[in-house]
């Protein structure tokens, strides 16, 4: 092996949270939307 392979470091970037941090933020994201979707389905058939 050659000194340039090893002298260099692996460098990890670890994530501030869990990933299943990351899913339940976007999951708690979508079905608030969702929820808005459904607070305004009928408001084109109001007179």
């Amino acid at each position: 092996m050659s000194a340039a392979v090893l002298v260099t470091e692996k460098v990890v970037n670890e994530l501030p949270a869990s990933p299943y941090v990351y899913g339940g933020t976007a999951l708690a994201v979508l079905v608030a939307l969702l929820a808005v979707t459904f607070a305004f389905r009928s408001v084109g058939t109001r007179h």
